[in-house]
């Protein structure tokens, strides 16, 4: 845990003075952050052993009957057929038990290292990471409303989630700024996460030499050494559902794996449109989608850290747009964990959905609903954990910090139920007998502070208060956090010689091609 930049503000000395102590240090800027999530409550699984065989079962079929189609890279195609596909044109059929014996070679666990050493993460076994959300074209906010996001709005957001507790990881394209051009602004989204932030970050998939930038750029951060012996990445890769891998989204995986940075590989779903509307006969095509990709990147080089990914949703059948929060959701996501953990991979899903058009109610229950799915279910890297809005076209301000605030309660939830001897309370039923209250009792002292996670954002007043204050809704306080947060942000420290050369880098990048918007 790293704790920087408390002030103690000026705080007036009054009798009893616990009480001022106590609202100077909830106001003092905080640059805590805590560790990533390891989960001592056990994973909910949803699927018996014979509908996890009869899935993996049919999963091979899929693969060894209909394939999969790699377009536009013969160099993907040689590979298949050399390790013993059946390449038919862009249509690879993988024979039965192939890929997963292929997936074999990649690790349950890695660690993703941040600039800041007390920030890495651990990604599989028991841990969650906690990312932001990725790649709105739209932001949101209460005083200028839904507009196209700009690079203003992309290090906004990056300072946001270095401010945040709760979130573990810088993430990558948090909005994107379309007043930069297309083939220049990976380059200032990547400086923005250096530079801005010191948590991990992740890199640019949307061409293979972008990639290559992310990589040569992480080496200047880090170094070449550091970076050639340790993963500082950990990027997106869609699969174009049902069962395509296309070249620019491969050509990235393979700069990746080749590099020894991390990858998650994951299909991209909306159930009904892509994929069967059943939940087995999606899991059945998640799975083939996963087990060809993650394969692939073992192909590429063996040991390359990778990730099983699941980003499914519904489908209303009226209007066709994506739907987020349903039980068939929940399904999918709880199955395909199930499903991950066979392979023994790191899995990632979840994130804070929803289809609203507000921060408001549907947004809330929503994206409550997904994050303590995504909990359950097992997920080790949960990118879109804040900000999420529309659907994912658009990154909110006042979502973000809201969201950022729950992630507390998933750390909480996560820890399980303490049974040591402070735990059990004994001495608290010993002190305070029949009839009496817990309110001053020695126990109750020694916790207050720890016992309850408390929302940072949300009002407990009493309505008299709430009422002279303005009787603002959750959208007004977040509103004013976002302010207080920018306000109290602190850039992280940063050798000058790497800012400097990160400054070059980018600079030689964009003046070495002409602008260009598509």
């Amino acid at each position: 845990m790293d704790v920087a930049g408390a002030s103690a503000g000026g705080r007036r000395q009054v009798r009893g003075g616990g009480g001022s102590a106590r609202r100077a240090e909830r106001t003092a800027v905080s640059l805590e952050t805590a560790k990533f999530i390891q989960r001592n409550i056990p994973n909910f699984e949803i699927l018996n052993e014979e509908a996890l065989q009869i899935i993996e079962w049919n999963a091979d079929t899929v693969l060894e009957e209909i394939g999969v189609n790699f377009v536009e890279n013969p160099e993907a195609l040689r590979r298949w057929k050399e390790a013993g596909a059946d390449v038919q044109g862009e249509r690879v059929k993988i024979p039965r038990g192939l890929a997963r014996k292929l997936c074999a070679t990649a690790p349950s666990t890695y660690t993703q290292h941040a600039r800041n050493p007390e920030r890495n993460v651990v990604v599989g076994g028991r841990n969650l990471v906690l990312a932001p959300v990725y790649g709105p074209p739209f932001v949101r906010d209460i005083e200028g409303g839904r507009r196209y996001a700009t690079l203003d709005d992309f290090q906004k957001f990056v300072k946001l989630g270095y401010m945040s507790k709760w979130l573990h990881h810088s993430g990558g394209t948090v909005c994107e700024p379309t007043d930069v051009p297309v083939n220049k602004r990976h380059l200032d989204m990547l400086h923005a996460h250096m530079v801005l932030s010191d948590k991990p970050y992740m890199g640019s998939v949307t061409e293979p030499s972008r990639a290559a930038d992310s990589v040569e750029m992480s080496k200047l951060l880090f170094g070449a050494d550091f970076v050639d012996q340790n993963t500082v990445m950990t990027s997106l890769i869609n699969i174009n559902s049902p069962l395509t891998f296309d070249g620019i989204m491969m050509g990235a995986l393979e700069v990746f794996a080749k590099a020894n940075q991390a990858a998650i590989i994951s299909p991209f779903i909306v159930g009904g449109a892509m994929a069967p509307v059943t939940v087995a006969g999606t899991l059945t095509q998640v799975l083939a989608e996963v087990l060809a990709g993650v394969a692939y990147s073992q192909l590429v080089r063996p040991g390359a850290p990778v990730i099983f990914g699941a980003f499914v949703t519904s489908i209303d059948m009226n209007s066709g747009a994506p739907t987020f929060g349903t039980p068939e959701a929940s399904h999918i996501t709880y199955g395909a964990g199930q499903l991950a953990r066979r392979l023994n991979l790191p899995y990632r899903s979840g994130g804070s959905f929803c289809g609203s058009k507000l921060p408001d109610a549907q947004a809330a229950y929503e994206t409550a609903n997904s994050l303590n799915m995504a909990l359950l279910a097992g997920v080790n890297f949960m990118l879109h954990a804040c900000g999420w809005l529309e659907g994912g076209l658009v990154s909110s301000y006042e979502k973000y910090v809201m969201d950022a605030d729950q992630l507390g309660t998933l750390h909480h939830l996560a820890q399980g139920i303490h049974m040591d001897a402070n735990g059990q309370g004994m001495d608290a039923l010993r002190e305070v007998g029949p009839g009496g209250h817990f309110l001053g009792c020695q126990h109750t002292q020694d916790n207050f502070k720890s016992a309850f996670w408390r929302s940072d954002l949300f009002d407990y007043k009493p309505f008299e208060t709430w009422a002279e204050e303005g009787a603002r809704d959750t959208q007004a306080l977040a509103a004013e956090r976002v302010k207080k947060m920018l306000g109290d942000y602190q850039q992280p420290a940063l050798d000058e010689g790497i800012r400097e050369s990160l400054d070059e880098y980018v600079a030689k990048k964009k003046a070495s091609m002409p602008d260009a918007f598509i």
